[in-house]
């Protein structure tokens, strides 16, 4: 039986030493084969996933000696905390290995949904020619929206700065005396920020707070022709009210990355055809070539930090 069963993609050359010392199971196929994955944990020490396996009380329950859960990215939502916590699992995730890359899709989102013209693919194999319709909008001089100012958002809005973008941010929980709001104005209510925002960008964590943050009556707020782009988690938009909004025109365009139902069901899928102005990516903007040589350094060295000091 294994010590470290990995359920999910990384790079491959970040466990090779570690082979030496623990045996290690990697099966990024393990995550859609549930018994199989219930089977492999049995007496597994520690396990690595990304966002798509569900450490839940289930999982825990096959793997009792299980001590860390390493999470190649940052977003916990498919991992039970308090089931974890009660078992004396630790949960490490790669804090900061993947913000350049998630920042990076965010800008060029943005950047691709004001322009316009990298969106008129079909009409040009048609043989047309839409000059007229493809003059878009400039980046500089417009204003990003962050909604959640963590450090993906604080390296987005570094980025968008040095484009001309005047940046505004709206978090709750981050203290009012933050050095982080000496360089970025902070916006007290959600309203004010769609209100000002010609791009807003989502940047918090899908809970019962935030989920549907973005629905009917908050896209109401935003400006008309304004664009929004999702990297954060499916959930915190409401599909079906971002849909309406691009079709009545209010809204100019959008791009998300992450959705409600992953990967997209035909249903869902049907949802969003003959929408040319709505970028979809398979919840691929944290992971670049580089990113996931960094996210999977990161946590292989967070796993075997913890199994060392277990031993």
């Amino acid at each position: 039986m294994s010590d470290i069963v990995i359920t999910e993609f990384m790079d491959q050359s970040s466990f090779e030493d570690i082979k030496k010392k623990y045996q290690v199971l990697y099966d990024p196929q393990l995550v859609d084969r549930q018994d199989d994955l219930l089977q492999a944990v049995e007496k597994a020490r520690a396990i690595v996933v990304r966002n798509r396996t569900q450490v839940d009380a289930d999982l825990l329950d096959h793997a009792p000696a299980l001590k860390v859960v390493g999470r190649l990215g940052v977003g916990l939502d498919n991992i039970d905390l308090t089931a974890c916590r009660e078992r004396g699992v630790a949960v490490c995730p790669a804090t900061g290995a993947n913000d350049d890359a998630v920042a990076e899709w965010v800008i060029v989102s943005v950047m691709t949904l004001l322009r316009g013209s990298f969106l008129l693919r079909s009409q040009m194999l048609n043989g047309e020619w839409p000059r007229n319709q493809a003059m878009g909008y400039e980046t500089a001089g417009k204003t990003l929206g962050l909604i959640g100012f963590g450090q993906i958002a604080r390296v987005t809005a570094k980025l968008a700065q040095l484009l001309g973008m005047t940046v505004v941010a709206y978090d709750p929980y981050v203290s009012a005396d933050d050095p982080c709001w000496e360089s970025f104005p902070k916006v007290d209510k959600l309203e004010q920020l769609l209100e000002r925002s010609d791009a807003v960008s989502l940047h918090v964590p899908l809970n019962d707070a935030t989920r549907h943050l973005l629905n009917s009556d908050a896209m109401a707020h935003m400006k008309k022709g304004a664009v929004l782009v999702n990297a954060a988690r499916g959930g915190i938009v409401d599909e079906k009210a971002m849909i309406a909004a691009m079709k009545s025109g209010h809204l100019a365009g959008a791009a998300l990355d992450v959705y409600e139902s992953e990967p997209l069901t035909k249903a869902t899928a049907a949802h969003f055809e003959d929408m040319p102005n709505l970028i979809l990516t398979p919840h691929i903007g944290g992971v670049t070539v580089e990113s996931n040589q960094r996210v999977s350094q990161v946590t292989m060295a967070n796993v075997i930090q913890v199994l060392e000091a277990s031993s």
